[in-house]
């Protein structure tokens, strides 16, 4: 016997269960929850700016009067009603019939999680590579793991996706003969940086995937809450082949109602809708209704400029306090939209290690380690301003730096004291040519 385990199902995983790790945000939830802490870690929007009143008449409503058919079975593509609001919300950013957008290939999903999911599904056989943004998003992470692909990452800089190194990727992975099976990309105020992808760059991208043969899975839960001004269109807005559009209401109404959506090419939709009802048989009838009911009878435009004033205020107090108390050497994003600060630590300082030192000052974030397939991106961290109020961020950036500041003390005096893994710079690869995972 050469060990021993407290699982006694090991040896009968299936053999794409072995690599699943868990999620260094949920593993933060339980810590973050607590009243005493700051919390700068989590990505939930703040859901009191609703007016929870009316929302509470309405969802009582659809129980009451309407329960024969919000809380019976439904069909796996979604409602029809629901379905066509979606693309009223899409028309908004540019996603309209003009450039093929129509309920007929809207595939409602539980958020947007499920909807990359069913992308994976239907596209990713085990070895594939999937490109994405170094940083990339932790769930999105979660599930190309699960379909057992491989991430090969692409920096980024202040203007997002480099359509250089995107290029070079692509060309290295070919050379060497894997396959690339599309691009997954967050254009528009990603998660985790904040950075938005150029007007200029959206064509070049585009451009490239499309010499390439790549498909390109667009994850936009963010585009709606842009802070200057509108952003720029979204790629699918710009090319209807081959782009595949999904995004969620958990940022912009109720994350707790697990409602996104999938716009797909026309040919792949039964494909989708096939695989979903393997997974779930049809998404909720209550949670779709309510959040068709929201948009068909509550002013949830004027709501989305009550979240961008709440969110711009926030970003605002964020900056402030970064820049007041940071200590010399951190760098960090301005984003014009969405959620998240990405912020660079100084040389030296490493997020995960320091963790438990924030947690005892009463702070948590996510260690920049999470948002990297290979685990590096020790040297930054992301940094939530959506959920708590001005003042309680700035609280929470002076605890934050008064931790750092005793790790740089610490350092001077013992020197370096080993580290969770390799340093990343704010969107960069420390190496060229693509980051494998």
């Amino acid at each position: 016997m050469t060990g021993t385990t407290l699982d006694d199902y090991t040896d009968r995983y299936a053999r794409r269960v072995r690599g699943m790790t868990a999620s260094e945000i949920r593993a933060l939830f339980a810590v973050a929850s607590r009243p005493e802490v700051v919390s700068l870690a989590g990505g939930a929007p703040y859901i009191a700016a609703l007016p929870l009143d009316a929302v509470g008449e309405m969802l009582g409503r659809l129980g009451a009067e309407h329960g024969v058919t919000t809380l019976q079975y439904g069909i796996g593509q979604g409602t029809l009603e629901l379905r066509e609001r979606i693309c009223e919300v899409m028309a908004l950013s540019g996603i309209d019939a003009s450039c093929g957008a129509s309920p007929e290939d809207v595939v409602v999903t539980v958020g947007g999680q499920q909807a990359l999911d069913l992308v994976a599904r239907l596209f990713l056989d085990p070895g594939d590579v999937v490109l994405a943004e170094g940083p990339t998003y932790v769930g999105a992470l979660g599930v190309f793991q699960a379909a057992q692909a491989q991430v090969a990452h692409v920096p980024m800089d202040e203007q997002g996706l480099i359509p250089e190194a995107l290029e070079a990727a692509i060309a290295d992975l070919v050379r060497v003969g894997r396959r690339v099976k599309f691009l997954y990309t967050i254009p528009t105020y990603q998660n985790p940086t904040g950075v938005t992808l150029s007007e200029e760059r959206r064509e070049r991208v585009l451009d490239i995937c499309e010499r390439a043969g790549l498909l390109v899975v667009e994850d936009d839960p963010y585009g709606q809450l842009g802070f200057e001004g509108e952003a720029p269109a979204p790629l699918r807005a710009r090319r209807r082949d081959g782009v595949f559009y999904l995004s969620t209401f958990s940022k912009t109404f109720a994350p707790g109602l697990r409602v996104g959506w999938i716009l797909a090419p026309h040919a792949v939709r039964d494909k989708l809708v096939i695989a979903s009802e393997a997974q779930i048989l049809c998404p909720s009838g209550y949670a779709q209704a309510a959040v068709a009911t929201y948009l068909g009878t509550m002013p949830w435009r004027e709501q989305l400029k009550v979240y961008r004033e709440i969110y711009r205020e926030r970003r605002d107090a964020m900056l402030a306090a970064l820049a007041d108390l940071m200590p010399a050497g951190t760098t960090w994003t301005t984003p014009g939209g969405g959620l998240f600060v990405w912020a660079t630590l100084p040389d030296g300082l490493d997020a995960k290690a320091m963790m438990p030192r924030a947690i005892s000052a009463r702070v948590a974030y996510v260690p920049g380690t999470g948002f990297y397939a290979d685990g590096t991106g020790a040297g930054n961290m992301r940094l939530n301003f959506s959920f708590p109020p001005p003042e309680r961020i700035r609280e929470g950036v002076r605890r934050l730096a008064g931790v750092m500041e005793q790790e740089i003390a610490m350092r001077r005096v013992f020197g370096a004291v080993g580290g969770s893994g390799p340093r990343r710079r704010q969107g960069g690869s420390d190496a060229p040519g693509p980051d494998l995972a």
